[in-house]
C-alpha cells in the first residue's frame, strides 16, 4: 500500500475513533428521557387492578380514574354527581345511606372482586364532624361499574345500638366510626374487612367471600388499636407472602394541609392482630388518654413514620429552582403487581403554598433487610430496582429525616456526602458511615443510628434528570430516611 494512502486510512481510522469516544461520551452526559404525567384529584385513593389490566382508584366523593402506566391517569368520574356511570341516580337507590349519616357525599371507599365473580364497592358516609356513619356494599359486573346498592351492614353514632342489633349504647371514645374499610383476602381465601377513623380506633372484621356481608352481622369486631379520638385513620392492610406479614398502613395526624398528616405502618402475622411496630410496641396499647381529645403527643409515639410532609431544596447549577414541598401525604393503597413483582403505595398529597389542592402520586415500595417497608423519594416512572455499583453511589446527598412528630413543617433536606471511604459527613452531624451490600441494599449510620434499606436510580421531575437515590429505615426508633443525590450517578 502507497505511504499516501496508509497514511489517508489511519486518518480515516483515528477519526473513526474519535467520533465513537465523542458519541460516547455524548450519550453519558445525554439528558434523560422527560417523562409526562397526566395527574388527577382523587381523594383516599383505593387501588385495584381491572380484568382489562388497567389499574382503578375509587376515592372519596365518588371520584374514580384509571391508568395503563400508573403515571397517566384520566377521570371515570371526577366528584359527587346525582348521575354518573359508577351509580346512577345514586341519591335515590342510596337514599338509606344519606339519611343515616345525615350527608350528602361518599367518603372513602374500597372495591374487590368478591368470589361470586362481582366486582364490589364497600362504600361509606359520614357527617363529619361526629361519628354518624355507615358501610354498605354494592355490586357490578364491570369495576367501572354500575354499580347496585345491596345495602348496609354496619352503623355507628347515634342509634347505632338498635340498628346493629347491640345490648350497649354506642360510646365514641371506645366504638368505632364506621368508615374508610380496607377489604383483603389472606392466603386462605378468607375476607377480611379493617376499618375506622378517630373515635374508638381501628377495628377488623371476618366477611363472607362470596356475599361480601359479615360473617357475624353483631358486633364491631376486634379492636386493632386507637381510642379516646386519637387522630389516626385509612387503615389499608397489604400481605407479603417472602416475610410472611400482614402490613396495616395508616394515616396520622389531620388531614388539611397544615394538619400534619403522615403514613405510618405496623405488622402482625394474623390479619386480625395483633399488630406490632418496628420499636416491640404492640399496637392495642396505642390509645389517647382517658378523657383526652386528638392526643398527638401519644400517638406520635407508635409506628413506623414513613413518610410526612417534606421538600428537596434546590441547589444551585440544578433545574427546578421553584420547587414545591410536599404537605399532609396520606390515605394509601398498596399494589402488588404480579406481572412485574414490584410493590407500589398510592396517595394524595397536598402541596406548598398550594391550598388544599391535592393530587394522587404513585411511588414503589421496596422491603429493607428487617421485613420492613420503606418508599421510593421520587414518583414511579417505571424504574426498577437493579444493580448499582459503588463509584455510582459517591457524591453528595439532599438528606430527608422523616423524624416521628405529627406537625406541619415539612422536613427539609441538608447536605451529606457519601465518600469513597465509606464514610458519610455534613454539616452539624456526626461522622457516619455506608455500605452497599448485594446488588442494591443500603447500609447507613447517620447520627449513631443505623437505616437499612436500598439504592435505587430514579427520575427528579423537578430537576428533569435521573439521580441516585436511598430510602432506608432505622427499626430501633421507626424513624425512615431519604437521600437524593446531587452529584451522584
Amino acid at each position: 500500500m502507497p505511504r499516501k494512502t496508509r497514511i489517508l486510512a489511519l486518518c480515516c481510522l483515528l477519526a473513526l475513533l474519535a467520533a465513537s469516544c465523542g458519541q460516547k461520551e455524548k450519550l453519558q452526559s445525554e439528558t434523560p428521557v422527560e417523562h409526562t404525567f397526566e395527574n388527577v384529584s382523587v381523594h383516599d385513593p383505593a387501588i385495584i387492578q381491572g380484568d382489562d389490566g388497567d389499574y382503578y382508584i375509587f376515592g372519596s366523593h365518588l371520584a374514580v380514574a384509571k391508568t395503563s402506566d400508573l403515571m397517566n391517569w384520566e377521570y371515570i368520574n371526577d366528584k359527587m354527581k346525582a348521575h354518573s356511570s359508577v351509580i346512577p341516580d345514586v341519591y335515590t337507590v342510596m337514599a338509606d345511606a344519606f339519611a343515616w349519616s345525615q350527608s350528602d357525599t361518599f367518603w372513602a371507599p374500597d372495591v374487590i372482586k368478591l368470589q361470586n365473580g362481582k366486582y364490589c364497592m364497600f362504600y361509606c358516609n359520614c357527617q363529619g364532624d361526629e361519628p354518624q356513619s355507615c358501610i354498605g356494599i354494592a355490586y357490578a359486573d364491570s369495576v367501572e361499574g354500575p354499580y347496585e346498592n345491596q345495602g348496609l351492614f354496619l352503623y355507628s353514632g347515634s342509634g347505632a345500638d338498635e340498628m346493629n342489633g347491640f345490648d350497649s349504647i354506642y360510646q365514641p371514645t371506645r366504638d368505632p366510626n364506621a368508615v374508610d374499610p380496607c377489604v383483603f383476602y389472606d392466603p386462605d381465601g378468607r375476607l377480611w374487612m379493617i376499618y375506622g377513623s378517630y373515635s374508638g380506633g381501628i377495628f377488623a372484621k371476618e366477611m363472607d367471600p362470596v356475599t361480601g356481608m359479615p360473617l357475624e352481622m353483631d358486633g364491631y369486631g376486634t379492636k386493632l388499636l386507637g381510642g379516646n379520638h386519637l387522630r389516626i385513620e385509612a387503615p389499608y392492610v397489604i400481605y407479603n407472602p417472602d416475610t410472611g406479614y400482614y402490613y396495616m398502613f395508616l394515616s396520622f395526624g389531620g388531614l388539611d394541609s397544615d394538619g400534619g398528616y403522615n403514613v405510618r405502618v405496623i405488622r402482625s402475622e394474623n390479619p386480625d392482630g395483633p399488630y406490632y411496630d418496628s420499636m416491640g410496641q404492640e399496637m392495642t396499647d396505642c390509645k389517647g388518654p382517658s378523657g383526652s381529645v386528638f392526643s398527638d403527643a401519644t400517638a406520635a409515639n407508635y409506628g413506623v413514620k414513613l413518610m410526612g410532609g417534606y421538600k428537596f431544596l434546590w441547589q444551585e447549577g440544578e433545574l427546578g429552582e421553584n420547587r414545591k414541598g410536599f404537605l399532609s401525604p396520606g390515605h394509601n393503597s398498596c399494589l402488588y403487581d404480579e406481572e412485574t413483582g414490584k410493590y407500589f403505595m398510592i396517595h394524595h398529597t397536598r402541596f406548598e403554598n398550594s391550598g388544599e389542592t391535592h393530587e394522587i402520586r404513585v411511588r414503589q415500595m421496596f422491603f429493607n433487610a428487617d421485613g420492613w417497608p420503606v418508599l421510593a423519594p421520587y414518583r414511579y416512572v417505571g424504574e426498577t430496582a437493579g444493580a448499582v455499583t459503588a463509584e455510582e453511589i459517591l457524591g453528595t446527598y439532599k438528606l430527608i429525616n422523616h423524624g416521628r412528630a405529627i406537625t406541619d413543617q415539612m422536613s427539609q433536606s441538608v447536605n451529606i456526602t457519601l465518600s469513597k471511604d465509606g464514610k458519610i459527613t455534613g454539616e452539624d452531624m456526626e461522622e457516619g458511615s455506608w455500605t452497599l451490600t448485594g446488588d442494591n441494599q443500603a447500609e447507613l449510620t447517620i447520627d449513631g443510628k443505623t437505616y437499612t434499606g436500598l439504592f435505587l436510580v430514579q427520575w427528579d421531575e423537578d430537576g428533569q434528570k435521573d439521580v441516585m437515590t436511598f430510602s432506608a429505615l432505622n427499626d430501633e426508633t421507626g424513624i425512615c430516611v431519604w437521600g437524593s443525590g446531587i452529584n451522584a450517578r
